[in-house]
């Protein structure tokens, strides 16, 4: 990535949790230099505080980019700060979960070009996924500025509005959490029918991992590699004629349960 804008304006990274590390770990990685690196956070890591950033001291007046990374209770306290920041010169990246393109205007002023941000939880190891949208004034370059700083945590695509942010969240936001409970149904599955609890689930992490690879690289679609692997007559057959059993099977328990979600975020973003 080019940082040479950032270079000699500044990025300022407002929280610096596991999302904040993360990306910041990405961008020093990719050459940013650590001077051009100003971090607010009231609890600063043993690592962040050797990574030679600019920490808790006073902030560039404007910036290249702010990227906000609190958690979303701390937000009407944090922003208030960066208003000075706000009215176009500085592009500000929000990785917070629920707080809508129109609270920030409201505190930035609407001049301020933003980028909402979802990512989910395995940017921690910079296999996430980010979906980003941009308030009116953000131009494609704002876009690609954003898009470019968050592939430091994997892939990132872009929505057409903030109108399907919240299905966004239900899916891939919330969606680790799912697959971290069908890990642990799996495992459990696997002890019922005689297997050690460890054995169950170092099985079940790593099918679960290795199918999930296997689906992303592979020229089939999913569904066509659930097909080649179900030989006619045989046991995994025999096992999804379990899991895709009427009314709906596993696809309708889905569809209920990113529609459950969605509808919790929408409620919390009134």
């Amino acid at each position: 990535m080019d940082f040479s804008g950032i270079e000699s304006r500044g990025l300022v990274l407002l929280g610096c949790g596991k999302m904040g590390s993360a990306l910041l770990a990405g961008w020093l990685g990719e050459g940013l230099s650590p001077a051009a690196v100003h971090v607010t956070d009231p609890s600063p890591s043993a690592w962040l505080k050797g990574t030679g950033v600019a920490l808790n001291g006073p902030l560039p007046e404007a910036p290249a980019v702010v990227l906000i990374a609190v958690k979303p209770q701390m937000m009407a306290a944090a922003l208030p700060s960066l208003t000075a920041m706000g009215g176009g010169k500085t592009l500000f990246v929000t990785v917070a979960a629920g707080t809508t393109l129109a609270t920030y205007e409201a505190i930035l002023g609407a001049a301020t070009p933003i980028v909402r941000a979802m990512p989910n939880t395995p940017a921690a190891i910079s296999r996430g996924i980010t979906a980003i949208c941009g308030n009116a004034v953000a131009t494609e370059a704002h876009l690609a500025l954003a898009e470019a700083l968050l592939t430091a945590v994997g892939q990132v695509v872009r929505l057409p509005g903030e109108h399907q942010m919240d299905a966004v969240t239900a899916l891939s936001g919330s969606g680790p959490g799912y697959v971290f409970h069908m890990i642990e149904a799996m495992a459990r599955a696997g002890e019922a029918v005689g297997l050690a609890p460890d054995l169950a689930m170092t099985l079940a992490k790593a099918t679960v991992a290795g199918a999930g690879a296997l689906a992303e690289v592979a020229a089939e679609t999913p569904a066509e590699l659930r097909q080649n692997v179900t030989s006619p007559g045989g046991t995994t057959a025999a096992g999804l004629a379990v899991l895709m059993a009427e009314p709906g099977g596993l696809t309708d328990l889905m569809t209920r349960t990113v529609a459950a979600a969605e509808a919790r975020g929408k409620a919390l973003g009134k």
